[in-house]
C-alpha cells in the first residue's frame, strides 16, 4: 500500500493537490489529525486492496500534535506501507498576497502577529518536515493548470496522462441544449433524412441514414470544419488544465443527423487516440 503524505506551507496549495490526486485515483482526506494516522492506516490495510493508494492532508493546523509526524510516517513504514512526503511551498510574498486576498486567518497568526511573521514562523516548524521530503513543489509562479500538470508528471502511474476526456453527445433542440455543453454544433442546416419515407423510422446509427447525410457536400465540409476546430482546441483546453469536454450536436429530432455526425465525430477523435465517449442523449425520445 502506498501513503503520500501532503504536507507544507499553509495557502501553498495543499487542498489543490489532493483535488489532482483523486484524479490519479489517490483516495484523499484533508486534515487527517497526526493521532490517527496509524488506526487509519489498519484500516486501510484490513481492506485487502481497496485503498492501494492514500493521499493524507496534514499541516500546522495540528498545532503540537503536528510535531509527532515525522514519528507516525515510521510507524506507518513499519506496517509495511510505502510513505512518501510531498511538501508543498511558496515565497512568502506570495502567500502573504494569497491570504489577503482569500481574507482568511493564518493558523498561527495569533493576535499582535502579522501574517508575515506567522509564515515565517510556520517554515522554521516545517524545517524537519521539509528536509525529509521525498517532493517539493513551489507553486509561486504556477498557474492551477501548471500545477495540475507537475503533480500529473510526478505522481501519474504509466499509462495515465492529464489528456482530457470528449463526450460526444447528439440531441434534440426541441428539448434544449445539454446544459454541460462546452461547445455547440447546430447539424440543422444540413439535408434531412426525415423527408425520406424509408429513412424516417431508422436513426443515425443506421448506415443507410449515414450514407444519405454524408453523401452531400456541404455534411462533409461541415465535419472538416469542426475536426479543423477540435484539433486546434483541444491541445490548447489541456495546457489549460480541463479534463473533461461535452462536445454537443443538434438537429430537429436529435434522431438522425445530429446522430451519425456525432457517431463520426467521435470515432474520428477515438482514432486520434483522445479518450472520447459517444452519447445519443434523445435517440429514444
Amino acid at each position: 500500500m502506498e501513503f503520500l503524505i501532503i504536507t507544507g506551507l499553509s495557502g501553498a496549495g495543499k487542498s489543490r493537490a489532493a483535488d489532482v490526486l483523486e484524479d490519479l485515483e489517490y483516495y484523499c482526506v484533508d486534515n487527517m489529525p497526526v493521532a490517527l494516522m496509524t488506526r487509519f492506516a489498519e484500516l486501510c490495510i484490513a481492506t485487502q486492496g481497496r485503498y492501494e493508494k492514500v493521499a493524507l492532508v496534514t499541516d500546522i493546523r495540528e498545532r503540537d500534535c503536528f510535531n509527532e509526524l515525522l514519528n507516525k510516517i515510521e510507524e506507518v513504514k513499519a506496517m509495511d506501507c510505502k510513505v512518501h512526503i510531498l511538501y508543498m511551498d511558496a515565497d512568502v510574498p506570495t502567500l502573504v498576497k494569497r491570504y489577503k486576498e482569500s481574507r482568511r486567518p493564518h493558523p498561527l497568526a495569533d493576535p499582535g502577529v502579522s501574517v508575515e511573521q506567522a509564515i515565517e514562523k510556520e517554515i522554521t516548524q516545517l524545517a524537519p518536515i521539509k528536509e525529509k521530503a521525498d517532493y517539493i513543489v513551489n507553486s509561486s509562479n504556477l498557474t492551477l493548470s501548471m500545477l495540475q500538470n507537475r503533480l500529473f508528471a510526478l505522481f501519474a502511474g504509466e499509462g495515465k496522462s492529464s489528456d482530457i476526456e470528449v463526450n460526444v453527445v447528439s440531441f434534440d433542440y426541441k428539448r434544449g441544449i445539454p446544459m454541460d455543453a462546452d461547445l455547440v454544433f447546430d447539424a440543422r442546416l444540413l439535408p434531412n433524412p426525415s423527408y425520406v419515407e424509408d429513412l424516417r423510422p431508422l436513426t443515425g446509427l443506421d448506415r443507410a441514414v449515414g450514407e444519405f447525410v454524408f453523401g452531400y457536400q456541404q455534411t462533409r465540409t461541415f465535419m472538416e470544419k469542426i475536426e479543423s476546430l477540435l484539433d486546434f482546441m483541444l491541445p490548447l483546453y489541456i495546457e489549460e488544465g480541463k479534463v473533461g469536454l461535452t462536445v454537443a450536436i443538434g438537429c430537429t429530432g436529435g434522431r438522425h443527423r445530429s446522430v451519425a455526425i456525432a457517431a463520426a465525430l467521435n470515432d474520428y477523435l477515438a482514432a486520434k487516440g483522445i479518450n472520447s465517449v459517444n452519447t445519443n442523449r434523445d435517440l429514444n425520445k
